[in-house]
């Protein structure tokens, strides 16, 4: 039996593939099937061409507001250089790239403002879809900027590490408080569809950062071990440099706040509409959770990073004096429109209760410490 009303909304071989390993293995972790659903290598939400970015889509990242976003972060790439002692060449990898929106503005803003750090750059573009790595490179060919850009390997480097919006997508297991105690909710095929179980913690890693915390009973809340493992293995190819890490998040002790967010963050993201049922759309729809920046943190750390800043995303680009690029746009702006939309893309990007709350985590390694511009201000 299955539930042929869910079927009909999902990737139906997806579903197949999912219900046949939990048969063999009884069940799995949520983690395993929300890496499935988004990263399977024929059927997954971002790799198989069912992701849809931008206005039209499923979902918009704050870079594709408008390119200001970049030209302002290229502002903090460009300082980022200056403080390495203008290296050549001077990589800047973006893991997570997407389709190269934010390469491509960044590439410009650097052109504009620093183009002797734009002489010396090397820009790396990665992203989980093979798909969306060709559309990138090709982007920004077209875009002028082929010469700067090529395909992000594995090897060390020098310079900054990007992600924008990435380390909310990696898979996470999920939490419970019972009894006082932290239990794990695993994915089972019951009734004809996938359900929940609780059971026992599936690795003792679960536990680590949550030490001291006040969790309240039932208490929902979601582990990211692969976003640890992506920090701490993204660092140690930082041979010497900054990593910047934008996204939406906490620090520990906010994240888990019971009296704000008892019932977790996992949400998901389907023509711009924010559910909360993961089980729906199955590799038809986006899977997010809040970042846990203190575990970020700490992951690279243990690869021989230090952390030079946390801030919200307001105060970032106000550090990066966003108005001012806001002000150029009156004198230079082509339309009344032009300015207008560039305006209105500044108030979302600044807006406290909007993108504004986003986090920018900042890590160096093998750097003198620095207080980057982007965190003049900090939080309270």
């Amino acid at each position: 039996m299955i539930r042929d009303d869910l079927l009909a909304e999902s990737q139906p071989e997806l579903v197949e593939l999912l219900q046949s390993e939990i048969g063999a293995r009884g069940r799995v972790t949520f983690a395993w099937f929300m890496e499935q659903a988004l990263s399977h290598p024929e059927h997954g939400y971002y790799t198989s061409g069912a992701a849809r970015a931008g206005f039209a889509g499923d979902f918009l990242t704050a870079s594709e507001t408008h390119p200001i976003f970049g030209h302002a972060l290229a502002r903090q790439i460009a300082e980022c250089w200056d403080l390495l002692g203008g290296p050549k060449p001077f990589v800047v990898r973006e893991a997570g790239a997407g389709a190269g929106t934010l390469a491509i503005d960044i590439l410009t803003g650097v052109r504009d403002e620093r183009p002797d750090a734009l002489a010396a750059m090397s820009y790396e573009v990665s992203d989980a879809s093979e798909r969306r790595v060709v559309e990138a490179l090709a982007r920004v060919a077209d875009a002028g900027f082929g010469a700067r850009v090529v395909r992000a390997g594995g090897e060390p480097f020098t310079g900054v590490l990007l992600a924008n919006e990435l380390l909310d997508a990696f898979p996470v297991h999920r939490l419970i408080v019972r009894r006082g105690a932290l239990h794990e909710l695993y994915v089972v095929w019951r009734d004809g569809w996938f359900a929940d179980e609780i059971g026992a913690l599936s690795s003792v890693r679960l536990v680590e950062g949550l030490h001291g915390l006040e969790l309240a009973e039932g208490q929902r809340l979601e582990v990211s071990l692969m976003a640890r493992d992506w920090a701490q293995g993204a660092a140690r190819q930082l041979e010497r440099g900054y990593a910047i890490l934008i996204d939406y998040g906490y620090p520990a002790r906010e994240l888990y706040a019971a009296g704000s967010r008892f019932d977790g963050t996992l949400r998901t993201y389907s023509a711009h509409q924010a559910g909360i049922d993961p089980y729906r759309r199955v590799g038809a729809q986006d899977l997010t959770a809040h970042v846990d920046f203190t575990a970020i943190s700490a992951a690279a750390s243990d690869a021989g990073c230090v952390e030079l800043g946390l801030t919200s995303q307001a105060f970032f680009f106000a550090g990066l004096g966003i108005e001012q690029l806001l002000m150029r746009l009156q004198t230079t702006a082509s339309s009344a429109d032009e300015y207008l939309t560039a305006r209105e893309a500044v108030m979302r990007l600044l807006e406290p209760r909007g993108l504004g709350r986003f986090h920018v985590l900042a890590l160096g390694r093998n750097v003198e410490p620095a207080r980057l511009r982007g965190f003049s201000f900090t939080l309270p």
